[in-house]
């Protein structure tokens, strides 16, 4: 009886353990050089939705042709994805050129997040304050009524 209650805790000590682990992956995502501004704007709300997940993303610049010849037309897209997605993510791996490829990795910020956080319970803060302060007028008119009946006493 005693060996199947602590067989039955370990199992459970297992499962909260499965529970609390994250499982992160890298996710990534292709641009063009020349990715017209929806097309952007898109592909780095995905980003930003993989980084709120908790999973990192490696961003790639494909170059074709002659395009790997200007290869600050790619770094100018990566740069404006990093200031894009600043709120959420840190840049971890520096962008590289890899042959036709140019690369960088961004990993979800967790400072940023808190930070995010925060005015939000600031907000809710206010809300309740301005709450309360509906009920202490509630209070101040119910004084108010007490006061003429104790003055026509």
């Amino acid at each position: 009886m005693d060996y199947n209650r602590f067989k039955y805790e370990t199992a459970q000590k297992a499962k909260e353990s499965r529970k609390k682990s994250t499982n992160t992956s890298i996710k990534e995502m292709k641009y063009r050089p020349k990715i017209g501004t929806g097309d952007f704007t898109t592909k780095t709300k995905q980003v930003s939705r993989f980084l709120e997940d908790g999973h990192k993303v490696k961003v790639t610049i494909m170059f074709r042709g002659r395009e790997v010849s200007h290869p600050e037309l790619g770094m100018k897209i990566l740069e404006e994805l990093a200031e894009e997605v600043s709120a959420v993510a840190k840049v971890e791996a520096a962008p590289k050129l890899d042959g036709r490829n140019m690369t960088m990795v961004l990993a979800p910020d967790r400072r940023a997040k808190q930070v995010a956080r925060r005015p939000g319970s600031a907000e809710a803060a206010a809300e309740g304050s301005a709450g309360d302060g509906a009920g202490g007028a509630q209070q101040d008119g119910s004084s108010a009524a007490e006061s003429p009946a104790a003055t026509s006493v």
